[in-house]
């Protein structure tokens, strides 16, 4: 059974939560076992944002789904902020992404760019591959990062990290650059266009343990 919270108050999503059927262990577990687990959605209930927890997967290939969302949209200061391709992220993630994109991401549309933000535009999470030129998991394997490509305001803009990073106007410039050190003050990892031609396009934002901001 999956349960969708919507502005659902967190107890309630916790009973929902505690009374999903268990599966077996070596197959599902759910993530109403884990008492930090449940944690974490309570939390991320707290935010308003709109999601749906997801069953545990894991993958041959050593890639895992754990304690994963389905995020819908998030919220900002006083409205909606939608979201693209965010079928499985990890709970912590989500956490960090909804605290980013309030309090990082909108409020500097609205002081650097005169205009609230409206959506954010990512390439996904979850996806079971290696770090580009290595034998090593991504933190995309476990759906512990986000790549987020473009920001939608309520004026209409779209601004990408692709063509605004280097291109844009020079508000654009500066609003990019202040979300990226914002993400760096909240995520393990953050890497950008500064960081090598395989990022031009996108921020990688990765919930980690360490502390790397390129």
């Amino acid at each position: 059974m999956r349960w969708t919270h919507a502005l659902m108050p967190a107890v309630a999503l916790l009973g929902a939560c505690t009374q999903a059927p268990r599966t077996p262990h070596s197959a599902f577990p759910l993530y109403a076992d884990r008492p930090d687990d449940r944690q974490c959605l309570a939390k991320l209930g707290t935010t308003r944002a709109s999601f749906t927890p997801l069953p545990d997967r894991y993958f041959k290939e050593g890639c895992t789904q754990l304690n994963t969302v389905r995020l819908s949209s998030l919220r900002s200061d006083d409205g909606s902020l939608g979201v693209s391709n965010l079928a499985s992220v990890g709970c912590p993630l989500a956490n960090t992404f909804a605290a980013w994109a309030r309090f990082g991401v909108d409020r500097a549309a609205r002081q650097i760019l005169g205009s609230e933000l409206v959506r954010i535009e990512t390439m996904g999470s979850y996806s079971c591959r290696n770090v580009a030129g290595s034998d090593r998991l991504s933190a995309h394997a476990s759906a512990r990062a986000i790549d987020v490509s473009g920001f939608v305001l309520a004026d209409g803009r779209r601004i990408t990290v692709l063509g605004g990073w280097t291109q844009g106007t020079a508000a654009e410039r500066e609003f990019l650059r202040v979300i990226h050190t914002s993400a760096c003050r909240r995520f393990g990892t953050v890497l950008g266009p500064n960081y090598n031609a395989d990022h031009a396009n996108h921020l990688h934002l990765e919930s980690s343990s360490s502390a790397f901001c390129r």
